[in-house]
């Protein structure tokens, strides 16, 4: 890995709070690209990430650039960031009272400019059963914008899990096992 810091290619405030977390040195530079949203879940957020990761490491010559993309999935369905309060209610009222997967597709590409190399997490979630007013009342904490599936778990969408089966920050947007797989040398404890 080069000596620079890491690029983060996201916006997103959830993997910025977990690298700090971590203590990993780095910067943001978002990838403004168009996401895929259709397609089997898993090959999805892998290309989303690759993707990210290449569109940015473009612009960042020497350094070694970090894309990552995070899918909630029902039957195989990809439920995105929903839009609305009325698309996130919906998207709730689907989720709750039974599992759902989120993949989170993590890619590198190296200062070295070789092959970029790319891993997906998966983690089962379980909500539990929602009343539509208790459905409205997570809606209306505007909690759910910017998110897929329309919760956080690692805010006020916590009261709404049952429990997960995988990686608790995979849920939140940076699953570290696959990023310490792929990155062995950048998380020191």
């Amino acid at each position: 890995m080069s000596a620079e810091p890491l690029v983060l290619a996201s916006a997103s405030p959830q993997r910025r709070a977990i690298l700090e977390q971590l203590g990993v040195p780095f910067e943001v530079r978002p990838a403004d690209v168009q996401e895929a949203t259709e397609g089997h879940p898993e090959s999805v957020a892998r290309d989303n990430a690759l993707l990210k990761a290449t569109v940015v490491a473009q612009r960042s010559a020497g350094r070694t650039v970090l894309g990552v993309d995070t899918l909630v999935t029902v039957d195989e369905k990809i439920f995105g960031k929903p839009p609305t309060p009325e698309a996130a209610a919906a998207m709730l009222l689907r989720l709750q009272g039974r599992e759902h997967a989120v993949f989170s597709g993590i890619a590198v590409c190296d200062a070295e400019g070789g092959v970029p190399r790319a891993l997906v997490e998966r983690t089962v979630v379980r909500v539990a059963p929602l009343s539509p007013a208790a459905v409205a009342a997570y809606v209306a904490t505007g909690e759910w914008q910017g998110r897929a599936g329309g919760y956080a778990i690692q805010g006020r969408g916590a009261a709404i899990v049952d429990g997960i089966d995988g990686d608790y920050l995979n849920v939140v947007g940076l699953p570290v096992p696959a990023l310490r797989k792929l990155l062995p040398g950048l998380l020191s404890v």
